[in-house]
């Protein structure tokens, strides 16, 4: 019987009239949701070609600078909202509106009420027809080291301001007009060099042309001794076009803000002017320094390993990057005189690369580095727990979120205040970019350290939606040897006397990311190992956080020429 004959429907348990009053009552529920939406547009006056790639929109209160600029950092970033585009002609509108998802709040209609700042991006994505059979669509580095907001050949719109009202409804329209220019190199210097070209291993595994470079710092009276050949400290870390170590001859004491000092006092360490100043002394151990340059069309940099997503970057560094640096510069090509270090990323990497090439380098100062025990993936064991959201208390009522960081400052005190949880970072980086192409954390080590989707992407360590770890994908990662410390400990009858005295390992006991955790699972390891590590674990004073490092790097650096020297033949 129809609603309409003024009885009550069995299906909807109302009568019309009982429904005409929560109409008049509840006015915006009977005349359908509110519509909250972008549309964002370009024409062939700024792209002739079409787009495949992800299409973003960032909101901000701060008119400081552009919008764009104070998106994706996961800690600070203002609200942004993003889609995939495919074949994206111009004069074709991409929407985003009510269902799309943000970072990070979550819809449209949770940005309150107000006067706003929005600009809109293009990441251009470009399709790799890789060497193992997958064609995929990845935004290509272009030496930016994979930040989208930055990246050349990237569309950008004009800024505008507007009011937004998630209640009233808002239709916002942004046109692309802008191209990002090319990246500009810095200039050679008299202390600083820089090399790039066209990896023959990459590129044949991409199908596309892929680079390396590297940034060398060279000591004091290196043009002047042409026959005197140095050891060398090869620097790991995120992608930077900067100077080695922070080196810098800007005059720049005294222009920190307070509590950016404490907090660099705290870990120990010291501005790039005082580092200079040191290195161009007179009494400083004569060294090159060298940084690597080997972002991948999953993020910043590679890990410095082969990897069946990223391709053979290990051997790309150790057979095609070195041997051009130790060619083109005066280095003293032999084990002891290489050493390495670096921090976080670069920490993983300066280990990692001393432990599968244990006598083509002399030692590793490793500081703070990513997880190198998987069952201490930040604070997740992903081979033992079931949920990447929430920790397995067996407990029938509470249920915790699972964190990703901790963080509180205050004039340079830490004191660990959880901030981030699991969910919401990899929502972060879902938003940015689905498939592991938001060039994020979480991402590149699915990217690195896992097998390859059915799609060609990286297989996803755990559901993005659910949280449900997938132990197929953890099993790859430890068999496959990217679990430094589950690699150690099966190997180290074979690799342990080469690695005797050349591993220190230095973490903060309250790092932000937890990486602690996992170098106490190393430590356990080498207390009982034979022979012993003969190394150097140490976790600095209580409270210590991520950056902290036992002392200031010219110190580590008079401390590795010391090493150099005692394993001179």
């Amino acid at each position: 019987m129809s609603p309409s004959s003024g009885t009550r429907s069995p299906r909807y348990g109302l009568t019309l009239s009982g429904l005409t009053i929560v109409c008049l009552i509840l006015i915006s529920g009977c005349s359908g949701p509110v519509d909250t939406r972008f549309e964002v547009t370009f024409n062939e006056s700024t792209r002739s070609e079409a787009i495949t790639g992800r299409v973003l929109i960032m909101i901000t209160r701060d008119d400081s600078r552009e919008p764009r600029l104070q998106a994706g950092a996961w800690e600070t970033s203002v609200p942004f909202f993003g889609v995939d585009v495919n074949a994206w002609d111009p004069g074709e509108t991409t929407i985003m509106d009510g269902s799309t998802v943000g970072y990070p709040v979550e819809r449209l209609g949770d940005v309150p009420p107000g006067k706003y700042y929005v600009q809109a991006i293009a990441n251009v994505y470009t399709e790799f027809n890789r060497a193992d059979g997958h064609t995929v669509w990845l935004h290509n580095d272009q030496w930016e080291g994979q930040q989208f907001n930055r990246a050349p050949g990237n569309l950008v719109s004009e800024v505008r301001e507007v009011q937004l009202d998630p209640d009233a409804g808002y239709t916002i329209q942004l046109e692309l007009t802008e191209v990002l220019p090319s990246i500009e190199v810095p200039a050679d210097t008299e202390w600083v060099r820089r090399i790039k070209f066209q990896s023959d291993l990459l590129s044949e595994f991409w199908g596309q042309p892929i680079y390396l470079g590297a940034t060398v710092l060279l000591p004091r009276g290196y043009d002047e001794n042409p026959d005197r050949h140095y050891p060398v400290v090869y620097g790991q870390g995120h992608f930077s076009l900067g100077a080695p170590f922070g080196f810098t001859t800007a005059d720049t004491p005294g222009a920190e803000d307070p509590d950016r000092r404490a907090v660099r006092l705290r870990h120990n360490r010291e501005t790039g002017w005082d580092f200079s100043q040191q290195w161009m002394s007179d009494d400083f151990s004569r060294m090159i320094g060298v940084t690597f340059q080997h972002p991948t069309p999953y993020y910043d940099d590679s890990y410095a390993v082969n990897s069946a997503n990223n391709g053979p970057y290990g051997d790309a560094i150790m057979t095609e990057l070195i041997p051009r640096i130790e060619e083109e510069f005066r280095i003293i090509r032999e084990g002891y005189a290489r050493v390495l270090t670096g921090g976080s990323t670069g920490g993983w990497e300066s280990l990692v690369l001393q432990v599968q090439n244990p006598d083509f380098f002399g030692g590793a100062w490793v500081l703070y580095p990513d997880p190198i025990d998987f069952t201490r993936y930040g604070l997740i064991d992903i081979y033992s727990e079931a949920n990447a959201y929430t920790p397995d208390l067996h407990h029938e009522w509470i249920e915790p979120e699972r964190y990703w960081m901790r963080d509180h400052w205050n004039h340079g005190d830490f004191i660990g205040q959880p901030t981030i949880t699991m969910r919401d970072m990899t929502r972060f980086e879902q938003v940015l970019g689905n498939k592991g192409r938001g060039a994020q954390q979480l991402g590149v080590w699915e990217a690195v350290y896992g097998p390859v989707g059915e799609d060609g992407y990286p297989r996803p360590l755990w559901d993005p939606a659910t949280g449900v770890i997938d132990h197929e994908v953890s099993d790859y990662m430890r068999d496959n040897g990217y679990d430094l410390v589950h690699h150690i400990r099966e190997n180290w009858d074979d690799i342990g006397p080469d690695l005797v005295g050349k591993l220190r390992v230095y973490v903060g006991e309250m790092d932000q990311f937890y990486l602690n955790l996992a170098v106490y699972e190393l430590e356990e390891f080498f207390e009982t190992a034979e022979p012993h590590y003969g190394g150097e674990i140490l976790y600095g004073r209580p409270m210590m956080s991520h950056g902290w490092q036992p002392k200031p790097r010219a110190e580590m650096f008079r401390e590795m020429a010391r090493a150099i020297d005692a394993s001179r033949p």
